[in-house]
């Protein structure tokens, strides 16, 4: 049986999509699935902005199939853990919990690197030229941290 990684963002076009081909190129196939999802709506079936492709790419991660979709209430049962990229993510996912077993799979991706600190990942949509970039870095960083942790556990 796989074990299933969700990761969460707004729009699911920028952040969690880097986090899922990142955290996917970390971890084995045939032992865990890794999705993400927006908690907004505006680019369900869309591909990936084009900046978050070209910095995967960079790094010959190629996400450029991944398609939008809204984060659901089913989620919770579907999902093993729930990465979300910032406290407004947090909030807007664990609104939708429906019970504490539920709140318990939601994380803050970044608590991986700076324990109870909440820190957000920043949203490179409407940020600086390097932004997408920095985003990267911060996610690799945080999804070796994931991959260390759920390969000890489930493999």
């Amino acid at each position: 049986m796989s074990v299933k990684i969700l990761m969460v963002c707004l729009g699911n076009i920028c952040r969690s999509p880097l986090a899922e081909g990142i955290l996917a190129s970390k971890l084995p196939k045939d032992k865990f699935t890794i999705d993400s999802a927006g908690t907004g709506s505006w680019h369900v079936g869309h591909q990936p902005d084009t900046r978050s492709i070209a910095v995967a790419k960079k790094y010959q991660l190629d996400i450029s199939k991944q398609k939008g979709r809204q984060f659901k209430v089913t989620d919770f049962d579907t999902f093993d853990y729930i990465y979300v990229m910032d406290n407004s993510n947090y909030r807007d996912v664990i609104h939708l919990a429906k019970n504490e077993s539920h709140k318990a799979k939601v994380k803050i991706i970044l608590n991986e690197l700076y324990p109870d600190e909440n820190v957000d990942v920043p949203d490179p949509y409407y940020g600086i030229e390097n932004g997408f970039e920095t985003v990267y870095q911060m996610l690799d960083e945080a999804c070796e941290n994931i991959a260390t942790k759920l390969k000890a556990k489930h493999t």
